[in-house]
C-alpha cells in the first residue's frame, strides 16, 4: 500500500513496484492534467511537484511517493501565484496546443515561488526541462516575467 498526499488529500492504493507515478495519477487517479509525453524525463509533459519540487513523473515509481507530498496543477487552482501565472499565459499568447502547459505553470510557480524577480536567464532555466513544439518560448517567458510583475512589482 503506497499512501500519499495528492493535492492537499490523503490517497491510499495498491501500487506494483513497476508503476511509475505518472501512471499512477492518470490511469488509478484520473489526474489527467500530467501529461504521458517522451516517459524518459526530457519534455516535461508529466511534471508534478513532488514535496514542492518539480519532477518528471515518468521517471518516479509510485512506490517513492509513499509519505509525501504530490501537487498537481489541480492542486494549485485556488493558489493565487497559479492564478496570476494562468492569466499572464493567457493573455501573453503562452499557449497554444495546451500539451506542455500543465508542467511549464508547475516549474514557472516553483520559479516565482522561491525568486519572484528572476531574470531572464533565470527564467530560462526554470523552465528548461519543459519541451514546447507550439510557441517558440518566447510567449511563455513574457508570460512569466508578467506574472512576476504582477506578484511581486518592484
Amino acid at each position: 500500500m503506497t499512501t500519499f498526499d495528492l493535492n492537499g488529500k490523503s490517497v491510499a492504493v495498491e501500487v506494483k513496484s513497476t508503476t511509475t507515478l505518472l501512471d499512477l495519477l492518470r490511469v488509478q487517479l484520473g489526474v489527467t492534467s500530467v501529461k504521458k509525453g517522451c516517459e524518459q524525463g526530457e519534455c516535461g509533459a508529466c511534471t508534478v511537484l513532488l514535496d514542492g519540487l518539480p519532477v518528471t513523473s515518468c521517471l518516479i515509481l509510485a512506490p517513492q511517493v509513499d509519505g509525501r507530498h504530490v501537487t498537481s496543477v489541480e492542486g494549485l487552482a485556488e493558489n493565487p501565484l497559479m492564478k496570476e501565472l494562468r492569466n499572464a499565459f493567457m493573455e501573453n499568447g503562452a499557449v497554444q496546443c495546451g500539451f506542455c502547459t500543465p508542467g511549464m505553470l508547475l516549474s514557472s510557480y516553483a520559479l516565482l515561488r522561491d525568486n519572484p524577480h528572476p531574470s531572464e536567464e533565470e527564467v530560462r532555466a526554470g523552465i528548461e526541462g519543459n519541451i514546447c513544439r507550439c510557441t517558440g518560448y518566447v510567449k511563455i517567458i513574457e508570460a512569466i516575467q508578467d506574472a512576476a510583475e504582477r506578484i511581486a512589482p518592484e
